[in-house]
């Protein structure tokens, strides 16, 4: 599901989401007060040139005065040297100030998204959080590090020239001030234009780059079915759709560029007409026509850069919204301030009390009215047909999401009253779909138990009878790749179960962790896993008889709540529908009668 875009009329964008970048900027006050110092320094510097060159003409030039002439010169070369130097220690400013904050602020989105709930990305898609944590930081960084100094020092530059030519000679200097009205006009109305399309550019992005990670982590089934062109259709339309937008980013640009370049240039016509009319009348010495004009070309960087400043503002204030959009989601699932974390006893009771479950934006129940506990060292099959809120239970145990009514109790205790990190301690997963990570095997091992001793480890994997892990060309020390993709998907499953119950947690929950596991290897797993499911309080999500089996009871699920519980042999003497799920025919049926007894 894609994430809901923001309304119209905050396309428009103003700088006030920049404001809110301050609490990361703050702490290189320091850095940034040197960079636009040094910034702006060093453009009032180069403005000395053209008031040395007025002195040049109309002094040393104008009386044959060589003496002057050096002075000056070594004079203007000095200043040229201070605007240098200047320049190099905004640089280094500038890596240190503007890259910190990027870093500093890509820290918070990516620790942020990682506290979120699961519900939160069940909604957004990936491809918009990698843009968001990827391109628009580094659009932040570019306008914190460039485009807002010179915004800055270009409008103070500005004004400090205008007045410098009003002083010079007011009639030309008033006329450069008024004709700046209609351009600076004519750019905030290009600039409100602009700043819808900078969104669309950059979510339409996001919506590309969720297309390009799908297509390379799918790429197996898109060639198991021949699907490549359609993965390619796909991919080209949106490229084209982004394309298209770029075409009117560009379009608009290029309108602002082309009012920039054009007006310059008819101001510098009429400073050199009326000037050179002033000076035939002798109001004004040549070497103030000269320097006037050197004055008014330097505003031709400021004017020149204006446009592409404000873009560049644009493409900023509109990545901060869409950053501020992943920060500003609270995260409803967190530790509570103070967590009653009593020390751990052993074996936990498990208690589902009155449970109801639905997601945020559904009126309809998942779970509802779901009544169970189970003691401590007993394991608890959930069987029932797809979609009958299986796994949906399994994920409250560790809080990956919170139950809408009721609670659910560990030794007694909501666990919204324990510390995530107590929780997530006492509690371990296993998932159907076993998710590893480009690390050693030994680290995706000991994810959850990252002090487990060697002996722990040895044993997890003998539990899951994992032992290829030695096989490997490093042994434990061996990456497995992005996803684990380099081993089978049941060598992956088993990896998965050897992290699950490394350390004997206090309850262990399996979310059918055996399906891609062949009989022998399934069978060999069980015989160890009844050894570990004998200490410790287990959840297990059931759709193979044989897993059934590991269970001391069984809760049969339909309609998200319990409709029978009981023992295994129980339910199928009395449940038919328990029968149906878990019998592929009569025989089988006999089979696992005959096995429970």
């Amino acid at each position: 599901m894609t994430n809901p875009g923001p309304d119209d009329d905050k396309q428009t964008g103003s700088m006030r989401d920049l404001g809110r970048l301050l609490p990361w900027v703050r702490p290189y006050t320091f850095q940034m007060v040197v960079l636009f110092s040094a910034a702006l320094i060093g453009t009032l510097a180069g403005l000395v040139i053209p008031a040395l060159t007025r002195y040049v003409i109309d002094g040393p030039i104008a009386h044959g005065d060589r003496a002057g002439l050096w002075w000056l010169g070594l004079l203007a070369l000095a200043f040229g040297a201070v605007e240098a130097f200047l320049i190099y220690l905004r640089r280094l400013m500038l890596s240190k100030a503007a890259l910190r904050i990027e870093a500093d602020l890509r820290d918070d989105l990516y620790g942020h998204l990682q506290r979120l709930p699961v519900s939160f990305h069940d909604r957004w898609q990936s491809g918009q959080l990698l843009s968001r944590a990827s391109t628009d930081l580094s659009v932040i960084r570019r306008f914190i590090g460039f485009g807002l100094v010179f915004l800055v020092v270009n409008g103070l530059t500005f004004l400090v020239v205008v007045v410098m030519l009003i002083a010079a000679y007011w009639p030309l200097g008033v006329l450069v001030l008024i004709s700046a009205i209609p351009l600076i006009v004519m750019l905030f109305r290009f600039e409100k234009e602009y700043s819808v399309i900078s969104r669309a550019q950059q979510d339409q992005l996001g919506e590309l780059t969720t297309v390009i990670e799908e297509g390379a982590t799918g790429i197996r089934i898109l060639k198991a079915f021949g699907r490549a062109r359609m993965a390619y259709t796909r991919f080209d339309g949106g490229a084209q759709k982004l394309y298209g937008i770029e075409l009117r980013r560009v379009t608009v640009l290029a309108n602002i560029w082309a009012a920039i370049e054009m007006h310059p240039q008819i101001v510098l016509s009429m400073i050199v007409l009326g000037g050179s009319i002033a000076v035939a009348q002798g109001a004004m010495t040549l070497g103030t026509l000269v320097a006037f004009s050197a004055l008014f070309l330097l505003l031709l960087w400021p004017i020149a850069s204006l446009g592409f400043l404000l873009a560049m503002a644009q493409e900023a204030a509109t990545a901060t919204r869409r950053i501020f959009e992943v920060l500003d989601t609270p995260s409803d699932i967190t530790s509570p301030s103070n967590p009653l974390d009593p020390p751990p006893a052993g074996k936990a009771r498990l208690e589902f009390r009155d449970v109801g479950f639905r997601f945020a934006d559904s009126d309809e129940f998942i779970v509802r009215h779901l009544d169970l506990a189970i003691e401590p060292g007993e394991t608890l099959a959930l069987v029932g047909a797809t979609g009958t809120g299986k796994t949906t239970i399994t994920a409250f145990v560790p809080r990956l999401y919170d139950v809408t009514e009721g609670a659910v109790l560990l030794d007694g205790v909501d666990i919204r009253e324990l510390s995530l990190e107590r929780l997530r301690s006492d509690v371990a997963m296993a998932f159907e779909d076993p998710t590893l990570f480009s690390a050693s095997v030994r680290e995706n091992l000991t994810l959850g138990r990252p002090d487990a001793s060697d002996e722990q480890i040895t044993e997890a994997i003998e539990i899951a009878q994992a032992g290829f892990v030695y096989d490997l060309p490093w042994g434990l020390d061996t990456r497995v790749g992005e996803q684990g993709m380099s081993l089978s998907g049941g060598q992956r499953q088993r990896l998965a179960l050897a992290r699950a119950v490394l350390g004997r947690p206090r309850v262990l929950v399996l979310d059918d962790p055996l399906s891609a596991l062949d009989i022998h290897t399934e069978g060999l797993v069980e015989q160890a896993l009844r050894r570990v499911l004998a200490d410790t309080t287990g959840l297990v999500v059931a759709h193979r008889p044989s897993t059934v089996l590991l269970a001391d009871r069984v809760a049969f699920l339909q309609d998200g709540t319990i409709a029978a519980i009981g023992t295994h042999s129980q339910l199928l003497a009395e449940v038919a529908a328990y029968r149906d799920i878990l019998s592929s025919d009569a025989d089988e049926a006999s089979d696992l009668e005959e096995a429970a007894r």
